[in-house]
């Protein structure tokens, strides 16, 4: 999409309609110079649009965090592999803090989320641990589930 937009744009600089409604608009020279980030001698627009995150920011928190949420879903997949051969209470309440966990960092890309997220979070939890110690738990809840 944004190479669209950067063409459009060196095609409105050169004085032409429409990228697709002109054929000798954008010279290959051009193009490989606009998908390689390099600055052409006729460029009259925006120029860097960066796509990787090494542009985006150099916040090592940001790293960790990216990394850290990468650990988790693998955590994830292991638990829930764990939670179908071996079905215990420890798994349980793994699960309820890794499932809390991974919701708590999806829900707060949202921005629009933030105002009770740690509320909703921490509710979650304790209905999750509530869920283990006083019914059947997460583990034996699906497994019930799949008989039906």
């Amino acid at each position: 999409m944004a190479v669209l937009w950067r063409l459009s744009a060196l095609c409105s600089a050169q004085g032409g309609r429409a990228l697709l409604l002109q054929t000798s608009v954008v010279r290959p020279d051009q193009i490989s110079a606009l998908l390689q980030d390099q600055p052409t001698p006729e460029w009259c627009g925006v120029q860097h649009i960066h796509l990787s995150p090494s542009h985006h920011s150099g916040s090592k928190a940001a790293s960790l965090h990216w990394t850290s949420e990468r650990v988790v879903s693998v955590l994830l997949l292991g638990l829930l592999l764990a939670a179908y051969l071996n079905p215990c209470s420890e798994i349980d309440y793994s699960l309820a803090a890794t499932l809390t966990l991974y919701g708590h960092w999806g829900l707060g890309q949202v921005k629009a989320a933030n105002v009770g997220l740690l509320a909703l979070s921490a509710l979650t939890f304790a209905g999750l641990c509530y869920f283990n110690y006083h019914d059947v738990g997460i583990c034996k809840a699906v497994a019930m589930l799949w008989k039906l």
